[in-house]
């Protein structure tokens, strides 16, 4: 199957994980929208795709916002008019050094915003696309991860 046409939202895509991803599928031919909180690592990212990097479109977004988040699904319809697949890679964990019966109400809710609510906001965005455009559908991808420290 030829990823040519084939377009992809990738959130947390300037660094790591969503960084890699990006890099590889634009590669292979799709047209990529990365996302995060900051523009520098997502400059970086379309930079380090060489040619491919002209398919990279890096939008600064904080996928706790949904206003934030409808943005970035705009700006991307708006470059690519298709959406096939939605990589929701961002994530954050609570401050390094304070114990989980330390964090303040804040500290927990950044956490929460950036790991669920951008998971949920990113979703619906992406449905009300893919069930809208032919051919309908597409693929929704959530990574997570498990941290745990014993005591």
């Amino acid at each position: 199957m030829s990823s040519e046409g084939k377009v992809a939202i990738i959130t947390g895509g300037g660094t790591g994980i969503g960084k890699a991803s990006a890099l590889t599928l634009a590669a292979d031919g799709y047209s990529v929208t990365i996302s995060g909180r900051r523009a520098e690592p997502l400059e970086e990212t379309i930079a380090d795709a060489g040619e491919a990097g002209s398919r990279i479109l890096g939008v600064q977004c904080d996928v706790g916002d949904p206003d934030s988040v409808k943005n970035m699904f705009a700006k991307s319809q708006e470059r690519f008019g298709r959406l096939d697949v939605v990589f929701s890679n961002a994530g954050t964990g609570a401050p390094r050094g304070v114990a989980f019966e330390d964090l303040t109400y804040d500290q927990w809710m950044t956490v929460v915003n950036a790991n669920f609510t951008g998971t949920f906001l990113c979703a619906q965005e992406a449905i009300k696309i893919m069930k809208n455009q032919a051919p309908m559908g597409g693929r929704i991808i959530n990574n997570g991860s498990l941290s745990a420290y014993v005591p």
